[in-house]
């Protein structure tokens, strides 16, 4: 599939629909309009990509709707050059969007196949600032901590004290929270080494966050 006029248009009219749903990040926006949505899903949905829903990616998981994945990165506050842990690689379609704002990228994901394809994606697409790894999302990188910030793409039914040691003090992790169909986004902020701020906001829907991996 190659990005035309046509994809190039669309991803300009999303761009506003966000603007008009609430999105203020201008550097969040301009790179949502950048990305060829279309290239991280099944050529069936090519038609929609552009449309603010998610689409099934395989292995029971889903590729964001446009709004929550620009939702996230704009709680997330990301500036250049900061370290960053994704849990849940998915698509590599999120793990992109912290790559164009010039974030160091670290992206964990627990289906084998999931992962695989999405190194070839990050490699095709030259994100060289993206890097990819195949495990347990709750466990985290500890051996590449710490990190200025963690996002977790998945509905966590708790907040994973592993993650937690791994943020920097100051850093930031976003994690939509709950059992059940619906989740809390909340913010995460380490005060200190024991001590950590906790803000809430809107609701959300997302697949749940397992432990272990998938082959």
């Amino acid at each position: 599939m190659r990005d035309t006029f046509r994809h190039q248009g669309l991803r300009k009219r999303l761009v506003q629909e966000l603007r008009n749903e609430g999105i203020k990040d201008e550097k969040v926006l301009s790179v949502i309009g950048k990305i060829p949505r279309h290239l991280y899903i099944d050529t069936l949905f090519e038609d929609d990509a552009y449309e603010n829903k998610p689409f099934s990616i395989g292995r029971g998981q889903t590729i964001s709707n446009p709004f929550t994945v620009a939702y996230q990165t704009e709680l997330l506050e990301v500036k250049k050059g900061e370290k960053i842990l994704e849990i849940g690689t998915g698509s590599g379609y999120q793990s992109s969007v912290l790559a164009e704002l010039e974030a160091e990228v670290y992206t964990i994901e627990r289906h084998l196949p999931l992962s695989n394809k999405a190194k070839n994606t990050f490699s095709d697409f030259g994100y060289h600032s993206i890097q990819a790894y195949y495990g347990d999302g709750f466990k985290g990188l500890p051996e590449n901590a710490p990190f200025d910030k963690i996002l977790i793409t998945a509905a966590a039914p708790e907040i994973p004290k592993e993650l937690l040691k791994q943020l920097k003090i100051n850093g930031m992790m976003v994690i939509p929270f709950g059992e059940g169909e619906v989740q809390q986004m909340i913010r995460i902020t380490r005060l200190d080494k024991n001590e950590f701020e906790k803000e809430t906001f809107s609701n959300f829907t997302f697949v749940p966050m397992l432990k272990g991996i998938e082959g």
